[in-house]
């Protein structure tokens, strides 16, 4: 089996940035995000945070819906960008 390419095409930019947009605007530290994501049912630290929102780690669907919950957004909101929210 080929190995996944781990390049993070434009929708995955844009959340990663929409992410950290909405953190920073609500006053949240990444530790905040990351417990209030955790509390969701999907385990994430700040550092996971962290790489996702400078779109160094993939951000899968799941994590993007708990992202989205704890940000209270939809989690289309976050694919479409600040613009949308």
């Amino acid at each position: 089996m080929a190995a996944r390419s781990l390049e993070i095409g434009p929708a995955g930019i844009r959340a990663a940035r929409t992410i950290e947009i909405l953190r920073t605007e609500r006053g949240l530290a990444q530790r905040e995000l990351a417990v209030r994501v955790t509390a969701f049912g999907r385990p994430m630290t700040n550092t996971m945070l962290s790489r996702i929102e400078r779109a160094q780690r993939r951000c899968d669907i799941d994590d993007l819906v708990a992202l989205a919950q704890a940000l209270r957004v939809s989690p289309l909101a976050l694919l479409h960008g600040v613009q949308a929210v």
